[in-house]
């Protein structure tokens, strides 16, 4: 198991930040990881709300994986949570949002990795790559949002 913990604030209001990103298929567009995503099914209550799935081609190490991620928790604009899986891991998402006093958001973004089957041996061996991964992809969410309210 490893548990990715970041935290970046950016220039873009709350609502706004909150719609760009629980809207998963933008995660092709800020996170270097994803290298191609797409929704497949919307939400019962809106279009990325609960029940919104999403088909991602994920790259790691070199090597290119499919993973279905499902909105399991929509509460606009303070909090979604993604929950993702894969043919050798699972993903639980979670990305909060706070309004800072300049009119921005701090976003905090956890992700609760764990490979499954043979893959948990080397669960030990990946944690570095796994922050890495996690790391890049807020500093991409941060690069993205920040164009988003300079355009």
């Amino acid at each position: 198991m490893t548990v990715l913990r970041e935290i970046i604030e950016v220039a873009v209001p709350t609502d706004e930040a909150f719609e760009a990103v629980a809207d998963f298929s933008s995660s092709e567009q800020w996170d270097p990881g994803v290298a191609k995503a797409r929704r497949v099914k919307p939400g019962a209550d809106a279009p990325s709300g609960v029940g919104a799935e999403y088909a991602l081609t994920v790259t790691f190490r070199g090597k290119s994986s499919e993973m279905t991620y499902t909105t399991t928790a929509y509460e606009a604009p303070r909090r979604v949570v993604l929950e993702g899986v894969g043919a050798k891991i699972t993903a639980i998402d979670t990305i909060e949002f706070e309004p800072t006093p300049s009119g921005g958001t701090r976003i905090t973004y956890t992700a609760d990795l764990r490979l499954i089957g043979a893959a948990k041996i080397a669960a030990p061996l990946l944690g570095g790559a796994f922050n890495e991964m996690g790391h890049k992809a807020l500093a991409g969410m941060q690069a993205w949002l920040g164009s988003r309210a300079a355009g």
